[in-house]
């Protein structure tokens, strides 16, 4: 009988990877709390922290048992119903929860799927509003090199134009407006800053006539490089937006529930956006679940413009039992400790990966809320990162040139020095591999 990696490299195609009879897998047998149980296909069992979170959505663990309790209490009402016409307990309770949360009380709240389509819903947001304002011609976006915001179409064309995925897909995408990335928040200089700012006004003075609004993901760039930036900058795209009748989208999917150090990357700032999206942790990891949200002023004139509705509607939009996981994940959020947690896994992983900044192939260490990253010099061999972070019992999905972490957050910390002494391990790996002295 074939063993389930044969039958998945038969069958399946996984993400950002071609359909091969030798893809590098581990098959899932257990999850618990921060622990996986894997099986490589040679059939040994590794037990493996996971220093990714799934991705950065499983921030209270696996099987946390209130969220468990939440998911069987709503699959013995009902599971799903369309949101055409109908509405539910779930979806209302989110609704008003999201609008609590959110900077400024936001108060619009449409129920996505994904975090892709919630971004794709912001920009269709942001058309919409201005063509009811009588500025139909302002249908592209300013953002900032280095962005990730999904894989849909809309979504790809704010992503980073070089390092993204426009040259896959030429004359497919909207010609966006791109401002230079911000400066570092480790080393931002006051003449950076100012420098930074000169660049947006011009651009966005350049293209006032074409701009509906500007989009990034505050103070923590995900994706597209694991890089931080200060705050200021998010206070001065807010002013730029007001300037220029531009609204403002923040990004909040990979940043949003506490990952940065409070609850949103945009109370970093002070800043309130017009639309905000977020995803991932919304649900804790359990079921798909993403969020467009959006000020009252947006609401407004998108619902009284030509169309008279936002012209979106996913078929598992507001799904019942994602809507209740995702009620009981923000419980545990807003009554729970997790920004002490998040300081203290912060805290163990700045302290835990600092080692690795004395090896020759570690260009930069950096932490910010519970993300910890090591920078190299060169690309990473994703499967043989993968493998040595495993046979040291952390399983981490690295990218381009960096090993990172994104622990739940409810980590100990003896669990957060495990992770970090699994990444430089995978670091020294690196080096070993290049032929530097390990």
């Amino acid at each position: 009988m074939s063993s389930l990696i044969e039958r998945d490299r038969a069958s399946l195609w996984h993400p950002y990877a071609p359909a091969s009879e030798t893809l590098p897998l581990w098959a899932v047998e257990a999850a618990d709390g921060v622990a996986l149980r894997l099986r490589d296909e040679d059939g040994r069992i590794h037990e493996v922290l996971d220093a990714m979170s799934s991705w950065w959505s499983v921030i209270h663990g696996y099987r946390h048992p209130v969220l468990d309790a939440a998911a069987h209490r709503q699959v013995e009402h009902f599971s799903h119903v369309m949101f055409g016409g109908l509405t539910h307990q779930p979806a209302v309770e989110l609704a008003e929860r999201l609008a609590a949360m959110t900077p400024g009380n936001l108060e619009r709240v449409f129920l996505a799927d994904s975090g892709s389509i919630s971004v794709e819903v912001a920009l269709k947001l942001a058309v919409q509003f201005q063509t009811a304002k009588g500025r139909p011609k302002r249908q592209r976006f300013l953002t900032i090199r280095g962005g990730y915001h999904g894989d849909t179409f809309a979504a790809m064309g704010v992503c980073d134009p070089v390092d993204g995925m426009h040259s896959a897909f030429p004359g497919l995408l909207a010609k966006n407006v791109f401002a230079p990335r911000p400066p570092a928040a480790a080393t931002a200089t006051p003449a950076a800053m100012e420098q930074w700012r000169a660049d947006v006004e011009s651009l966005a003075s350049e293209h006032t006539d074409e701009l509906a609004a500007i989009i990034v993901e505050p103070v923590l760039q995900g994706a597209g490089g694991m890089f931080a930036y200060p705050a200021e900058c998010v206070r001065i795209l807010r002013e730029v937006a007001n300037h220029h009748g531009l609204l403002l989208i923040l990004d909040e999917i990979a940043t949003g529930f506490g990952r940065t150090g409070e609850l949103f990357a945009a109370d970093h700032a002070g800043v309130v956006p017009d639309i905000m999206c977020v995803g991932k942790a919304l649900t804790g990891g359990y079921l798909t679940l993403a969020a467009t949200v959006c000020t009252a002023e947006v609401a407004k004139a998108v619902s009284g413009g030509g169309a008279g509705a936002l012209l979106h509607g996913p078929t598992f939009m507001a799904n019942p039992l994602a809507c209740a996981v995702a009620n009981a994940s923000l419980g545990l959020l807003q009554e729970g400790t997790w920004r002490a947690d998040v300081a203290r896994v912060g805290a163990g992983l700045a302290s835990g990966l600092a080692p690795a900044l004395k090896l020759d192939g570690v260009t930069d260490v950096r932490t910010i809320g519970a993300v910890g990253v090591i920078e190299l010099r060169n690309a990473v061999d994703v499967a043989a990162v993968t493998r040595t972070a495993v046979e040291r019992g952390v399983w981490v999905r690295p990218f381009r040139n960096l090993i990172y972490a994104m622990p739940p957050y409810i980590s100990s910390a003896a669990e957060v020095q495990s992770i970090a002494d699994g990444m430089v391990a995978a670091a020294q790996g690196v080096q070993a591999s290049d032929g530097v002295a390990a």
